[in-house]
């Protein structure tokens, strides 16, 4: 596996590692009261919006450690978002490109003024091309998110964002209804501008992890498997028969329950879909996934024995760096463990052609 240039399709910039002053520097002044800003409460820098607190700015004073706290490495809190630091952790662990996903207390926790959010998303759109891709833009791809406000609104910021050199773009699948014909614009534009469309664990369940207790765990046991909501929605309401170049990431979702849920698919649509070609799909969820679904995985122990029951051209490895779960620093030892017996040409797709591809990455 050493001579395999490797991937890492799922890392992370979270919130508290965000430039303290990356909104009120990028957003018009009537909405910074409403955008993210940075106060200091009981010596503590946080995150807040109009008086609402919602992440920690910096080093985090408690909780579990991260993986660079983990490794021993220094860290002010902002490692992760030093685009050179980030590479030197990068070369650290044998990694030679990074795709990333930013600050999900941002995405999920909607500002509620929907113009006020819109500048605020596209404020972070522009510092991941301009400040941090910039850097490294074979290496470095810090994925742009899209307001969901509408059809025309997210159609409008993905072009805008490919037009910035974003290689894909990430959106809160949570949010709306994706089974709705007025995203089949944004579906279309995707095609058009050739750009993956990510959607990322983190919602879809009654859980809440913020309440602490037993829920972190319960939460992060079942959040990969709520993926099948959306995957199901954009199978059988037809998304992706009707947009055969869309490409779509079900990042973090992790490889178990998904032979299981492609076959079921399948079997539901002999049961309800080839009866009824006049108002359903007419091609096989199975063949869906395998032209249009990519699926990003960590240490993944049976992978060897699920992985080829759907064919390796679908999955992709991620080290999830900074997150304490993550592989780094030992990211290749992690791999050999978990996928060593997987076959030389698998495990080459897995931990980077399919991301390189996928990008269009040199």
């Amino acid at each position: 596996m050493s001579e395999h240039r490797i991937y890492s399709c799922d890392d992370h910039l979270d919130m508290n590692a965000v430039p303290p002053q990356l909104w009120q520097e990028r957003v018009p002044a009537r909405f910074r009261g409403a955008t993210p800003r940075v106060v200091e409460q009981r010596g503590q820098k946080l995150w807040v919006v109009g008086d609402r607190p919602f992440g920690v700015s910096g080093r985090y004073t408690g909780g579990i450690q991260s993986a660079i706290d983990r490794a021993g490495v220094a860290d002010d809190g902002f490692r992760s978002s030093d685009p050179k630091l980030r590479l030197e952790d990068m070369q650290r662990d044998g990694i030679w490109a990074s795709l990333v996903y930013g600050p999900s207390a941002l995405f999920r926790y909607p500002i509620e003024d929907p113009e006020a959010s819109q500048w605020a998303l596209r404020a972070w759109n522009d510092w991941a091309a301009e400040c941090f891709n910039a850097h490294a833009p074979e290496r470095l791809l810090a994925l742009p998110e899209l307001p969901m406000d509408s059809p025309e609104v997210a159609t409008a910021e993905l072009e805008r964002c490919a037009g910035k050199g974003h290689r894909g773009v990430g959106i809160n699948g949570f949010a709306t209804d994706l089974a709705d014909r007025a995203w089949d614009s944004l579906w279309a534009a995707a095609e058009e501008v050739g750009l993956p469309v990510s959607f990322h664990i983190g919602g879809g369940t009654r859980l809440d992890p913020r309440k602490g207790g037993y829920s972190i765990a319960a939460f992060a046991a079942i959040a990969p498997m709520q993926m099948d909501e959306l995957l199901s929605i954009l199978v059988f309401a037809g998304v992706l028969e009707r947009h055969p170049k869309l490409r779509v990431v079900l990042a973090e979702s992790g490889v178990g329950w998904l032979p299981y849920f492609v076959a079921r698919m399948d079997a539901t649509f002999e049961k309800h879909c080839a009866p009824h070609p006049e108002y359903s799909i007419r091609t096989l969820p199975s063949e869906l996934f395998r032209r249009q679904v990519f699926a990003t995985f960590e240490e993944e122990p049976l992978g060897p024995a699920l992985i080829p029951l759907l064919g390796p051209d679908n999955f992709m490895w991620a080290c999830d760096y900074p997150h304490p779960d993550s592989t780094w620093p030992e990211s290749r030892k992690a791999i050999d463990h978990a996928l060593g017996s997987l076959g030389e040409d698998a495990i080459r797709k897995v931990i980077g052609e399919n991301c390189r591809s996928l990008y269009g990455l040199p």
